[in-house]
Parts: C-alpha cells; sequence; structure tokens
C-alpha cells in the first residue's frame, strides 16, 4: 500500500508540474496535463483530517442572487446533462468511445472517466452533452453513472463561468495555494498531517520557501459537478456532496489514497 501511495503522490506532482508549466508535448497539450492534475486532485485532494486546511487549498465562486432566467438556463444545461449522460449508463459504451479510467486501480469513491478531447474542448466552447469526465460509483466490478464533470481554463473570469452555468445555482472551484515538496520527498504529501500537497499545512510562498518547496498559487483549472438525477437544484449541483465524499474517501483508503466516488 505504502508504494501504491508513493505512486500517485509522484503522479500529482508531475502532474501539477504540467499544469504550472504550460504544454507537455507527450500529453498533447497543456489542458490534457491540467486535467489529469485536475482530476486527481479530486480524487486524492482532501484529507480527512484536511477540513482545516481545505479552504486554504480551495477556492469557490460565491453564490451570486439569483436573476431572471437563471434557473432556467442551469436546468436546461442539466436536462442536457441528464439526457446526454443516458448513453454512458454502461461503463463500457464510455471506454469505447474515448472516457479513460483515471487512476482505475486505486480505490475510490468517486471515480473520474474522462475524455481528454472534451477537456481540451471545454477550454474554447461549453457543451453539456460533452464533458470533462463521467462520474461513477463502482459497485463490485460494475460502475453506477451519478454524474458528470465540466471544467473550464483558470483564466476564466467568473463572468465567464457564469455564462456557461449561472453562479447563482452552481459553484465552481479550483485548487489553489500549493506547496509542491522538494523532489524525492513527494510521500510527504501524504500521512495524516501532511505538509506539502492540496491537503497540506502549507499554504503561502513564504512557509513553503522556507521548507524547501515550490509555490503553486493555483494548480488546475475551473471545474464543477453535476448530478443530473437528483431531484432538487441544491442536489443536482451539490458542493456538499463533491467535497463529502472526497473527504469520505480518503478516511476510507487514504492513508490508501481516495477522494471521491468512482467513476
Amino acid at each position: 500500500m505504502q508504494k501504491l501511495l508513493l505512486i500517485a503522490a509522484v503522479g500529482l506532482w508531475s502532474l501539477a508540474s504540467l499544469a504550472q508549466g504550460g504544454h507537455d508535448h507527450s500529453q498533447g497539450s497543456g489542458e490534457q496535463g491540467e486535467l489529469n492534475a485536475a482530476t486527481e486532485a479530486m480524487s486524492h485532494g482532501h484529507h480527512h483530517e484536511g477540513h482545516s486546511h481545505m479552504a486554504a487549498h480551495m477556492h469557490m465562486t460565491a453564490l451570486r442572487k439569483p436573476l431572471p432566467g437563471d434557473a432556467a438556463k442551469a436546468q436546461a444545461v442539466a436536462d442536457e446533462a441528464r439526457e446526454a449522460l443516458e448513453h454512458y449508463r454502461d461503463y463500457k459504451v464510455a471506454l469505447d468511445e474515448g472516457y479513460r479510467i483515471f487512476l482505475p486501480n486505486v480505490p475510490q469513491k468517486m471515480y473520474h472517466f474522462t475524455n481528454y478531447q472534451y477537456a481540451m474542448g471545454e477550454a474554447f466552447r461549453f457543451d453539456a452533452s460533452k464533458p470533462t469526465s463521467l462520474l461513477y460509483e463502482k459497485h463490485g466490478s460494475e460502475y453506477k453513472l451519478i454524474g458528470a464533470m465540466y471544467t473550464a481554463p483558470v483564466r476564466f473570469s467568473e463572468e465567464l463561468l457564469n455564462e456557461r452555468i449561472p453562479l447563482s445555482v452552481a459553484q465552481w472551484h479550483q485548487h489553489v495555494n500549493m506547496c509542491r515538496p522538494p523532489q524525492g520527498r513527494e510521500i510527504e504529501m501524504l500521512g495524516k498531517k501532511p505538509r506539502f500537497g492540496l491537503s497540506g499545512s502549507i499554504s503561502t510562498r513564504q512557509e513553503c520557501e522556507a521548507a524547501g518547496g515550490t509555490f503553486m498559487p493555483h494548480i488546475f483549472g475551473w471545474m464543477v459537478h453535476v448530478y443530473p438525477w437528483e431531484k432538487t437544484p441544491d442536489d443536482v449541483w451539490s458542493v456538499e456532496r463533491q467535497l463529502d465524499k472526497s473527504a469520505d474517501s480518503e478516511h476510507h483508503d487514504h492513508h490508501a489514497m481516495s477522494g471521491e466516488q468512482p467513476k
């Protein structure tokens, strides 16, 4: 298990480097590297004893005052997502059509099946029928589809996010203020009280540089989850569900390194 943790930690360190550095020619683009890192953050970014640090590493859009048409626009996105996702209830269809399971061998509560072509497309357009990731829970050897994740580049303003999904209904988030550990010390992102990484106690440039790390003010792009089969807008766009399951999963096995619900 310790070996698995180290591999995953090194993966996060490497992927974060890609997101920080721009283009990764081996992957095809910086957007794909960023998406990898974003997905890993979603899976491992919230330590079960790290809630006190979570706010320092998570920037969320504030809920706005509802404007006429906001609810209908958000509902239209959820409706389009639900219709499109029906096609992927059988996870094998998702795999056949270009979605790939992120960290399939790491126990998780929520697995992201990610389409890197769609991820790159989200930098230029928003199409509710083509989410970056499909979200599945795993039951035995099977996967149950529960929702989707959309992404947007970190450079996007809140106004641009609001054009995609009204910020009076949905809250987008991004991961910020990460201290990347010195090379060879990636394992220090893990454990009950990590100093480095997205659940670490270090969240400022001064602390990070004093510890010998590399400070990254923001690591990935914007992300938002939708659970289109839920009954109320609060549940369809639930932030609590995402974060609670991340924390749960890390409690469950991270120690074993998880964070969300199986995709």
